[in-house]
């Protein structure tokens, strides 16, 4: 519940977003979330309800492979006051980079996997001396 003196404690923060107090206090620790007045006089660390957009915006972040490290630099220019759209590009127009490479990659595997399968031979019936793993991939 949100009041106007202390704001939201984690643990209703951690049971709105549905992630764990130790992922939230994580992204507090980084800086990727900022408490409204620091912390209550017992101790808690409270925020405001904005903390559900940058949750979301983490998360989603996230599933589009930008690391935690990326996603920081991103919240640090909003934060400052600036919308981080070319940031965001930037970082996406890597990733897609990345994706590139790993894909040619995979297909270079995919390909030697095949031509390994196709003339693949069963040789447990026969006797091997005993340095060999199996013959079909050496």
């Amino acid at each position: 519940m949100v009041t106007a003196d202390y704001g939201l404690k984690i643990g209703t923060v951690a049971q709105q977003s549905g992630l764990p107090v130790k992922t939230i206090r994580y992204y507090a620790d980084l800086g990727l979330l900022t408490t409204v007045m620091g912390r209550s006089p017992k101790g808690y660390r409270l925020f405001s309800a904005a903390v559900f957009a940058r949750l979301a915006f983490i998360k989603r972040a996230q599933s589009l492979g930008l690391s935690l490290e990326d996603i920081g630099k991103i919240l640090t220019v909003r934060d400052q006051g600036t919308l981080p759209c070319g940031v965001i590009r930037e970082l996406l127009e890597a990733q897609l980079q990345e994706i590139n490479q790993q894909m040619a990659a995979l297909t270079i595997l995919k390909g030697e996997l095949q031509g390994i399968l196709s003339g693949w031979q069963d040789f447990s019936d026969q006797p091997q001396p005993p340095s060999t793993i199996c013959p079909n991939l050496q």
